[in-house]
């Protein structure tokens, strides 16, 4: 098989050219801007392009498939070419079902927790001797790529509901079609995507009647939209397998559950990550995977990337990073750590940073998100207002949007840098939450310097 990228250097179109080249095919790839990891990871497979930019003298009709990547342009040369030549094209989705028509397909789907259910499936099936590939939208501790595909049975997916690509405007779980589909939740975000709550909420119907016949819908059954959306779209050809949080305790910090009584101590905490959980064990369950097997396995699972990853600690004091920007995932993460530590105080900073949370009508999603937060402050940059060519952010219109008594605003880097010193971290916790990088601070140098 002769493979070629277009937009070789993305964050996962790399890890997918990097299996296909594991698997054997013939990959050829080009980009006009290629970033580390990428580019060592490419470079050291033999594969990364000798030189940045885009060659359509690379497009020959002896090419099996071009995957497009979202970086590339409608007016690509090389996309112009394959065009011509009329060679297929597919978006990255597209071309993972391609390559899993004889798999049985998980995907996972929802506003949230979509990485790290998919990590826990993958985390239990791994411990369980179980083969399977893999497209998971973090770093995970014993894996060390995002994407793998071999011949293995099973693939198991975590379902964007973002544009396909530059020519396929419609979700990237929509290509994927599941035996077994999970739905984690639904909270409308990315408004520059889904203009209407409702055109959001379409999207999700269409995944519904994706699912294979035969299949199951695994569903969170606690948010009140996804199960009336469930409900409103019944099929007779498939199953529906609702959770909600699993019966659990916490003692001194750690969290006990239990799953079909069997009992484990977890690494992880909070009801987002309980409710994951769940959802991981009934897609396991499907797979072969028994209670004991699986509450084994789960006991070691300490987390994807920036999902309340834990940065520094001492006795008095954690610093949490997490990835959290969307209001119901800010809640649910700043509800997550004051549950597990009340006795705590919680120290929360929050990061605007994507389109729609810089975005001054969308401020009022954000009210009551942080209001568990003991000290609390949200912060934006002027830069990054300008590179989305945004209008100014009122700082009024934050503290009115999040409706948060002593809420503080910063919108320069030296504000927060004086806010976060200014702070009481003995006996407190320090939750950092964005999607950004705080206009370029050192965070885990600080966490460490808060924690000696």
């Amino acid at each position: 098989m002769k493979v070629h990228f277009i937009a070789i250097g993305g964050s996962v179109m790399h890890q997918l050219a990097l299996a296909l080249n594991r698997k054997g095919y013939l990959v050829t790839g080009s980009d006009d801007e290629i970033f580390e990891p990428a580019r060592s990871n490419l470079a050291k497979a033999g594969i990364l392009p000798e030189a940045e930019g885009w060659f359509p003298e690379k497009i020959a009709a002896s090419i099996d498939a071009i995957i497009l990547g979202m970086h590339a342009k409608a007016d690509n040369p090389e996309l112009l070419r394959a065009r011509e030549l009329g060679l297929k094209i597919y978006s990255f989705p597209e071309y993972i079902y391609q390559e899993s028509q004889q798999k049985t397909r998980v995907v996972v789907g929802g506003s949230h927790g979509k990485t790290t259910t998919t990590s826990m499936i993958m985390h239990v099936l791994k411990q369980s001797g179980k083969a399977f590939d893999y497209l998971v939208g973090a770093r995970l501790e014993g894996f060390d790529q995002s994407v793998n595909i071999t011949d293995a049975p099973v693939v198991v997916c975590e379902g964007d509901e973002y544009p396909a690509s530059t020519l396929e405007k419609r979700p990237k779980f929509h290509f994927l079609f599941p035996h077994i589909a999970i739905l984690t939740g639904i909270a409308w975000d990315h408004i520059n995507v889904f203009p209407t709550f409702d055109f959001y909420l379409e999207q999700f119907v269409i995944f519904i009647n994706k699912i294979e016949a035969g299949g199951i819908l695994i569903y969170n059954e606690t948010d009140a939209v996804l199960r009336k959306l469930v409900e409103d779209n019944k099929r007779a050809d498939i199953r529906y397998q609702p959770y909600g949080v699993p019966a659990h305790h916490i003692q001194d910090g750690v969290t006990t559950v239990s799953i079909n009584d069997q009992p484990t101590t977890l690494q992880v905490f909070g009801d987002h990550n309980l409710m994951n959980l769940y959802a991981a064990w009934y897609a396991c369950r499907e797979l072969g995977v028994d209670a004991t097997t699986f509450t084994k396995a789960i006991a070691t699972f300490t987390g994807a990337a920036k999902r309340l990853e834990l940065l520094a600690k001492n006795d008095r004091t954690i610093v949490y990073r997490d990835f959290a920007h969307a209001p119901s995932k800010v809640k649910a993460t700043i509800d997550a750590v004051k549950q597990q530590f009340p006795d705590r105080q919680l120290i929360a900073l929050l990061e605007l940073h994507t389109y729609s949370s810089l975005n001054e009508q969308f401020m009022t999603e954000y009210k009551g998100a942080m209001d568990k937060a003991d000290s609390a402050a949200v912060f934006y940059s002027g830069h990054a207002l300008e590179l989305k060519r945004m209008p100014p952010l009122p700082k009024e219109k934050v503290v009115e949007g999040f409706g948060k008594k002593g809420l503080v605003v910063l919108n320069q880097k030296e504000e927060l840098v004086q806010w976060l010193q200014s702070q009481a971290y003995q006996n407190a916790n320090l939750l950092l939450m964005s999607s950004g990088n705080y206009d370029g601070i050192d965070m885990l140098t600080f966490a460490k310097k808060v924690t000696n």
